[in-house]
């Protein structure tokens, strides 16, 4: 189904004519919706991948195009999947392409899939749209995925539409936050309330506008150490975040150093000046809220 270049606002034409991918897609025979800001992002994603050797599987195919549109682009050796909620995307399977039909909410499912299929090395969503759905999938398939591959959820502008029954804590984008908490836990002493569950597979996190990438690769999402190019790592000192409160800190040492000879008036001291208390967290909330409006 080729696109009229007058549904396409002027930015989008010269951003996407640009692209290969888009080329294709604008070209296509049969139907498949997807927004014109996807194009560059699938470029920089994807474009290691062409004349790969790979499997891409699509979730969400019914009317074709995308499917004609993937083996396109990535070549002829590339094996590409589809995966529907309603049978009659099986008419696609005498076209070359291999097909599974069941829900993606359903974990079953997945199990089944990645057993028959294996490893895959592009997972692409664009199924269903409510959090369960697009949750389930990224968590089947984390375990799924080759190293060096990704999982990539799109339209997740819905994880903020009343519709979808968002915002909600539950939400895809939450979701993926939460797993951003999950990657950064490896570090030592990082420490999460609820969950210390540390992320092994995901080795970054992407977010690009309705788009969520999870780049996997466990060879590289090991838990971090410190490394010393040369010298006493004991030398370097962060001077911006040692102590909250230099002047009091200086004060102290060069007018009243017997304070800090005494353990249990050291460690007053600590929690009254040095440490993150009560008055330091509220200036922080002041100064640090306007950011996360």
């Amino acid at each position: 189904m080729a696109i009229n270049p007058k549904d396409l606002s002027k930015e989008s034409l010269e951003i996407n004519s640009k692209l290969r991918l888009f080329q294709i897609y604008k070209n296509l025979k049969h139907v498949s919706l997807k927004c014109d800001t996807y194009f560059s992002a699938y470029e920089e994603m994807f474009s290691r991948y062409v004349e790969k050797e790979i499997t891409f599987v699509e979730v969400g195919v019914l009317h074709g195009g995308s499917l004609f549109m993937w083996k396109e682009y990535f070549g002829k050796d590339a094996r590409i999947i589809g995966i529907d909620l309603n049978p009659e995307a099986k008419k696609w399977e005498k076209h070359g392409f291999e097909i599974f039909i069941g829900s993606q909410s359903d974990p079953n499912f997945w199990n089944n899939f990645y057993n028959k299929v294996g490893k895959v090395d592009i997972l692409l969503d664009d199924g269903g749209h409510h959090n369960k759905q697009q949750i389930t999938t990224v968590h089947s398939s984390i375990a799924n995925i080759n190293n060096g591959g990704m999982i990539v959820v799109e339209d997740t502008h819905t994880s903020y539409m009343s519709r979808f029954g968002n915002p909600f804590k539950y939400s895809f984008i939450n979701f993926s936050k939460h797993m951003v908490d999950k990657i950064n836990y490896r570090f030592p002493n990082a420490s999460l309330k609820n969950n210390k569950k540390k992320e092994k597979n995901i080795f970054s996190i992407s977010f690009y506008e309705s788009i969520v990438v999870f780049n996997i690769n466990s060879q590289k999402s090991f838990d971090p150490e410190h490394v010393n190019s040369f010298g006493d790592p004991h030398l370097v000192a962060d001077l911006s975040s040692s102590e909250f409160f230099p002047k009091v800190q200086k004060f102290i040492d060069h007018k009243l150093p017997f304070l800090k000879k005494t353990p249990i008036l050291k460690k007053i001291i600590r929690i009254l000046f040095y440490k993150q208390n009560i008055i330091w967290k509220i200036k922080e909330y002041l100064n640090l809220g306007k950011f996360f409006k």
